[in-house]
């Protein structure tokens, strides 16, 4: 299926089939001259702030018929788009660099990591004891294909895993989202990996932090806003908590998250690890030559209608 093609990395240029012209943007001021795009993979960047060029662009491709996200996240692109264009996200590319990133949080709060990496600036040698991993019960609330990567890797460390989703899903030891309150109390670790909808919006706050046992830890490698940031602020440390995504994101300087007793943050870089980078790559090749054969693109959240 031949037309103009945008993509983000040169190698996709270089290993495109023939019928497709193909144009290289990585991100930055929008190029000139958008007409005849049909197909757009939208440069990753795994957090913005204010305008975001890459996604205004959008509204200037008159023939647009693909969008490709290579984030699994897409809901923030959706209102953006025409009827007819179809979307494309990700799935399954983030998978390994998620679970990496979530596990070393996990294990970076249970065994103080931070505490000894600020001893170590200080020259202080102060050992106590910490926490475990091994025999923890782990809630992963959003169990999907990363869901899934992040069990495969907690498990090997002798814990149990207990998983959550939209749905129950009983022939897979999936419970659904409504056994959520009565669920907490008896986990050590809650893992938030769910998508951002207005169903999964605030969807950890106050009464969920209430129902966990002191010392319960909470990493969210999903979206800001899935976790209620005052909620966790007004836990003043009984409940601890490791982050990858905040809200507001970026998070501002001063702001009373940097310091909150208990509370440990990385900017948003679970998913974009360089082995995220190569199949990312990979994966460009493969759809890209589905397209130009004109057969059915993997990975569709959206049919265009």
């Amino acid at each position: 299926m031949p037309g103009r093609v945008l993509v983000q990395w040169e190698e996709n240029r270089r290993n495109a089939p023939a019928p497709l012209a193909v144009d290289v943007y990585t991100g930055g001021p929008a190029p000139e001259g958008l007409d005849g795009v049909v197909f757009y993979q939208v440069p990753y960047a795994p957090s913005t702030q204010g305008v975001d060029e890459r996604l205004d662009m959008i509204a200037r491709m008159p023939d647009l018929e693909v969008v490709q996200l290579v984030s699994a996240g897409y809901e923030h692109v959706l209102p953006l788009l025409p009827e007819h264009v179809t979307l494309c996200n990700g799935r399954g590319l983030h998978d390994a660099s998620a679970a990496e990133h979530t596990l070393g949080l996990v294990l970076a709060a249970q065994r103080d990591l931070p505490r000894w990496a600020v001893d170590q600036r200080e020259h202080r040698w102060a050992p106590v004891p910490s926490r475990s991993l091994a025999d923890q019960r782990v809630m992963i609330v959003g169990y999907g294909s990363i869901g899934k990567a992040i069990e495969d890797r907690l498990l090997p460390f002798e814990t149990e895993v207990v998983r959550v989703a939209n749905r129950a899903r009983p022939e897979e030891g999936v419970h659904g989202v409504g056994e959520l309150h009565a669920l907490l109390p008896e986990v050590d670790v809650v893992v938030l990996i769910t998508p951002l909808t207005e169903r999964t919006r605030g969807l950890f706050g106050a009464r969920e932090f209430a129902l966990l046992r002191d010392d319960a830890l909470v990493v969210n490698v999903a979206r800001g806003p899935v976790l209620d940031t005052g909620a966790l602020l007004a836990q003043n440390g009984r409940v601890r908590a490791a982050l990858d995504v905040t809200d507001p994101e970026p998070l501002p300087v001063g702001h009373p998250l940097w310091d909150a007793p208990g509370v440990f943050v990385t900017p948003h870089v679970a998913g974009g690890s360089v082995t995220f980078y190569r199949r990312a790559r990979a994966f460009m090749d493969a759809q890209l030559a589905r397209w130009a054969a004109g057969e059915v693109l993997e990975n569709v959240v959206r049919p265009g209608h």
